[in-house]
């Protein structure tokens, strides 16, 4: 079974296009328009080992939120839609990162119930992208894909580095849980997520 999706997502204020392949290495191939998220989502995909492209645009003349916040949407249901009955799978993958002075630990089940606790203490900055979005993000992508997810920043001083350490442990703990087992069957006492 193909896990697989490719999901369009318009609104009046975004245009988010996405293809996604949980048992492909490449390509990934990221625009959004925004930087930043271009990079964390390059790194998100190479350490997860998947398959991402990501076309999306959106009214940024007003500030990223809308983008953001619909870029995780439309990611966690492509998630969702991959993952299917969740039959086969780890199920849950943690990872602690360290990027430079920074150390975040990520830990996740694909259990099909959302719950994010996010502990990350980022400092306002005037200029450039607003970290506090990285919330916004992760907010959505789990609610949309029905993941629980806790990341934890355990030390960081520079807001890049931060931001790499949960991306790329966000990656480690995901590709993880989408390993795929021996058994056919869903990792779950109940047989079903």
């Amino acid at each position: 079974m193909k896990r697989t999706a490719s999901l369009k997502r318009q609104t009046s204020e975004t245009n988010v296009n996405l293809a996604l392949n949980l048992d492909k290495h490449s390509p990934v191939k990221i625009d959004t328009t925004i930087p930043f998220m271009d990079h964390m989502l390059n790194l998100f995909a190479a350490h997860a080992g998947i398959s991402l492209t990501i076309k999306a645009s959106g009214d940024t003349y007003i500030d990223d939120h809308h983008l953001v916040e619909d870029i995780g949407i439309t990611l966690g249901k492509a998630i969702k839609t991959a993952l299917s009955a969740r039959k086969g799978i780890v199920r849950y993958g943690h990872f602690l990162l360290p990027m430079d002075e920074a150390l975040a630990y990520v830990a996740l089940d694909l259990s099909n119930r959302f719950y994010l606790s996010y502990e990350v203490n980022i400092k306002f900055q005037k200029t450039g992208f607003d970290y506090d979005l990285l919330h916004e993000f992760f907010y959505a992508l789990a609610a949309n894909a029905g993941i629980t997810l806790h990341i934890k920043m355990l030390k960081g001083r520079n807001n890049h580095h931060i931001a790499e350490s949960i991306f790329k442990g966000f990656g480690r703990a995901f590709g993880a849980a989408i390993s795929k087992t021996k058994s056919k069957s869903v990792p779950s006492t109940k047989g079903v997520l």
